[in-house]
């Protein structure tokens, strides 16, 4: 990598991401990638986007999967980031899956969506996919942050938000706050 591609990949670090790994399913099992490059795309239809290093194995599977999940890890899952890039868990560690899921689907997740493949566009040297999201999951969980190179936590303490006293945040009742994981399937 040169000087100045280390300089821009600086720069880019200096934007917070959540941190996701995508799932698929194929002919040998399952695979997953850890991906910090995921966004909402669009409400109607349900559009998600994951951006993939064209040199990954995950970039080659998406296309031909009938669907792939995006796993939005929560802030006590940095192993499994770390494992879906490449450092496993030590041996005999297990990766928690959740068995009630019909595909895919890491265990204790902030969230989950469930994607069809819907288009790919070229990125540069990467690919970027769209999903279309045809059910999701949420959970309680605080989301695990990655920024400036580490993993991060976000500061939930109470009066230490943006909005407070502006009568639009979650305190006020502007924002629902269930603490219960919810599933919700999504129509065709």
């Amino acid at each position: 990598m040169g000087d100045r591609q280390r300089r821009f990949r600086d720069c880019l670090g200096r934007f917070a991401t959540g941190v996701t790994v995508v799932t698929v399913e194929h002919d040998h099992g399952v695979h997953g990638a850890t991906v910090g490059s995921f966004t909402s795309v669009s409400l109607e239809p349900p559009l998600v986007m994951v951006s993939l290093d064209r040199r990954s194995r995950m970039c080659d599977l998406l296309p031909g999967a009938s669907s792939f999940g995006v796993n939005v890890l929560a802030a006590h899952q940095q192993d499994l980031a770390l494992h879906f890039a490449g450092r496993p868990l030590p041996a005999g560690t297990p990766v928690p899956w959740d068995p009630d899921a019909a595909g895919p689907r890491l265990a204790g997740v902030a969230a989950h969506l469930d994607c069809v493949p819907w288009a790919a566009y070229d990125g540069g040297d990467h690919v970027l996919h769209i999903g279309r999201v045809r059910g999701f999951t949420t959970g309680d969980a605080e989301p695990l942050v990655f920024h400036g190179g580490a993993f991060r936590l976000l500061d939930t303490a109470p009066g230490h938000h943006a909005w407070a006293g502006t009568l639009d945040g979650p305190a006020d009742g502007a924002w629902s706050s269930g603490t219960a994981a919810h599933h919700i399937p999504l129509g065709h």
